[in-house]
């Protein structure tokens, strides 16, 4: 179903019990894509680090193409060292209160770390041109001059991220997107659903302590390990009527690996992803972690 208008790619790695897949396309008639992704393998396959990004990509966010890029580096770089703890401790309960308060400050290291790359390139080159460094005294003669402070509104982005180890999974995210578990019994599960959204406006890494609105989910796995775990930027679930239609998406994709293997789904998914970009007119990108049955182990 790929357009001429898209871009499509899509790629599957193995790692532990899972294989990744990463697929992204561009919005039809869009310039470049503002979102970003990626699906790790960490901990000599015990653990994975997955993440999407996407850049708000209007006029006022003319950068969030940087910012959803670093989004995606910065979470990744905090998650790969706390995925690590996550898959030393792992079963081990005694372990789960630090683990906890751990993943409660990822979201403020993350978001100093972003804001530092933000104000580094909006310092060597300003969003807005020169800054005055008469603000202040322009409006307010006698006042003491300070220098404008920089507005980092055009690198704004979302960001979904989560670490899923044997034993437990991590989830963090701001603004709009979705995760989607998919059990053994082939429902899902949407931890981090707050309703449609009702809008255009989401929370972005651009506002002051976005960690302050990052919600985040926790979860042990006492029946086993979810046999798929998809995040995605909201291109995908705008693409459908309802909520419904995006959750027979992700069920109908565990289904087709269950059913022709990961390999199938990999060769499929930039089809799946175009289409979807069609309906939305939105970059799409989607990241995911599954299992197939032994005689379809055949992703990489």
């Amino acid at each position: 179903m790929s357009g001429p208008e898209t871009t499509t790619e899509a790629v599957a790695t193995a790692a532990g019990p899972w294989t990744l897949l990463d697929g992204a396309v561009k919005g039809v008639a869009k310039k470049y894509s503002q979102d970003r992704g990626a699906a790790l393998s960490v901990a000599d396959g015990r653990a994975v680090v997955l993440a999407v990004a996407d850049g708000h990509g209007s006029a006022a966010h003319f950068r969030s193409d940087l910012g959803s890029r670093w989004a995606v580096e910065e979470f990744t770089a905090c998650a790969r060292t706390f995925a690590h703890e996550v898959a030393r401790v792992g079963a081990d309960a005694a372990g789960w209160p630090g683990l906890r308060a751990e993943a409660r400050g990822l979201p403020r290291q993350v978001g100093h770390r972003w804001r530092e790359r933000a104000l580094l390139h909006d310092a060597n080159s300003p969003a807005h041109g020169a800054r005055s460094r008469a603000f202040g005294t322009a409006c307010c003669p006698g006042a003491q001059a300070r220098e404008e402070p920089p507005d980092l509104a055009a690198y704004g982005s979302t960001l979904i991220g989560a670490v899923l180890t044997r034993d437990m999974v991590f989830c963090w995210q701001l603004g709009d997107g979705d995760v989607v578990f998919v059990d053994g019994d082939g429902v899902p599960h949407t931890p981090l659903s707050t309703g449609p959204d009702l809008g255009d406006e989401t929370d972005s890494l651009c506002e002051p302590e976005p960690w302050r609105k990052t919600r985040s989910h926790w979860q042990p796995f006492t029946g086993g390990v979810p046999p798929c775990l998809l995040i995605s930027t909201d291109g995908l679930s705008k693409s459908f009527a309802d909520d419904q239609g995006f959750l027979d998406f992700a069920t109908g994709l565990h289904e087709r690996v269950t059913e022709q293997g990961v390999a199938a789904v990999r060769t499929q998914l930039p089809d799946w992803l175009a289409r979807a970009a069609r309906f939305s007119g939105d970059d799409t990108t989607l990241v995911g972690a599954v299992t197939a049955p032994a005689q379809h182990s055949d992703a990489t």
